[in-house]
Parts: C-alpha cells; structure tokens; sequence
C-alpha cells in the first residue's frame, strides 16, 4: 500500500516523538544526587565557628560531623556527644528557606547534669529535653527569626520551639511537635501574687520576701524560682500534648 506523503510525514513525526519521551522518563527513573550540604555557625557561648559542608552526596562528611560534635558541645562541662545529621539537615533547610547565610548556635548539646541544672533555674527546660541526646539546637538568626520558625514548622521535620521574648527558635529531630513560650505564665503568676498580696493573704517582708501569714514562713527567691519553675513546667507539658 502506498502512503501519501503527509501520512509518512505524521507516522515518522510520531514514531521519533515516542522515542524521544522514553529518554527523559528512563533518565528521571534515577535519583538526584543529594546536594551538598553547607553551614554557617558560631557558638554564642564559646566565640568558636564552624563554615563549612557537613554533607554530600555520599551522606554526611565524617570530618565535619567530628568537628561539629566539638563545636556543639556542652560548654557548662566540656563533653561531647555525635550530633545527630537530622538536625542539622533541618536548620540547613530552615536557613535556605528564609535566605539565611549564618546562624547563632545558643545552646547545642547538654549533659544530663547541665540539662538539670537549667532545669532548675529556667523558663521552659523540658526536663527529657532532645538536647541531652544531641538532636536539638537552640537557634538565633540575624533577621527574620519568627519567619524561619513559621517555614520550620511548615517542614513538619520535628520539634519547633519559639521563643518571643528572646527572639529564638529550638529546632530538633524529636517528634512534630510546636510551642510557644512567651512569659506569659510568670506574669501571670505575678498578677496573682499581687491579688493575693492585695487581698491581705500574702505579705511584703523588709527585704522583698513574701510572707505567708498563715504558714508563718518566709519565700525566699529559690522558694519563688521553684513556683514559677512549676508554673513553666504545667504550662510546657500542657503545650506538649
């Protein structure tokens, strides 16, 4: 049979049309080489850096993460721990998504012994914290701090903490979950001891004391830290559920 020269025309237009769509899906069918990795960190309490890949695409750089384990130590004892790669990929990614260049690193890893101390004398120490197992950063950028805790917890790669008042987010590898900490509980807590002061039920001692008649002891300030540790850990537990 004799095709017309059109026919021809449309069967070898098809015929090259099908293979060349092949060739892009087998090369699609590969995976993409995972892309470097890079970060760019001080340490607020130590003055050290790290700038430098932690990843390529072989998986994580063993140098770096050696070096990244010193260099987010705990500075209260001077211990190490292997930082957990998930972390830092999170922060990599979070520092992308806002078109941060540099991070402060404010608190890394934790011993269980500094983790209780902190505990004890601040606001919203969990006291299993991811910290103690070297997936969690606490985190300070030069700008757009409340952005960067928005698009890390659109990531839903793990624990987002933000921490308003002084403009910092915590990052780990942990369960997604999110919290806020704002204050809010120790000025209410304060409120309530100026209710209770002005209803007669709590008095003012000579050096800024809180006197409870009724149980006729002083508050001293640990007594008044303990209360409003309590305060934070209801307050953080309740978040975390």
């Amino acid at each position: 049979m004799t095709l017309a020269k059109g026919q021809m025309h449309r069967r070898l237009f098809l015929a090259l049309a099908a293979g060349w769509l092949t060739l892009p899906l087998t090369a699609r069918a590969a995976p993409a080489p995972a892309p470097l990795r890079r970060l760019r960190l001080s340490n607020a309490h130590t003055g050290e850096t790290f700038d430098g890949p932690f990843r390529d695409d072989t998986g994580p750089i063993k140098e770096a993460m050696t070096e990244l384990s010193v260099f987010l130590r705990d500075h209260h004892s001077g211990e190490t721990i292997a930082i957990d790669v998930g972390v830092l990929d999170f922060l990599a990614g979070v520092m992308d998504a806002v078109g941060a260049t540099k991070a402060t690193v404010l608190s890394a890893y934790r011993t269980r012994e500094t983790n209780a101390m902190l505990a004890k004398t601040t606001f919203g120490v969990a006291d299993n914290s991811q910290h103690i197992y070297g997936r969690a950063l606490d985190i300070r950028l030069e700008s757009r701090n409340e952005e960067a805790m928005q698009a890390a917890r659109a990531m839903l790669r793990g624990g987002v903490g933000w921490y308003p008042r002084s403009a910092f987010f915590h990052l780990d590898s942990g369960p997604v979950r999110n919290w806020t900490l704002d204050g809010g509980g120790l000025d209410r807590l304060l409120l309530e001891f100026r209710r209770l002061v002005a209803g007669g039920h709590l008095a003012i001692a000579p050096k800024g004391q809180l006197l409870v008649p009724r149980a006729k002891h002083l508050l001293s300030v640990q007594q008044r830290l303990s209360l409003h540790h309590a305060l934070a850990k209801a307050e953080y537990a309740a978040m975390r559920h």
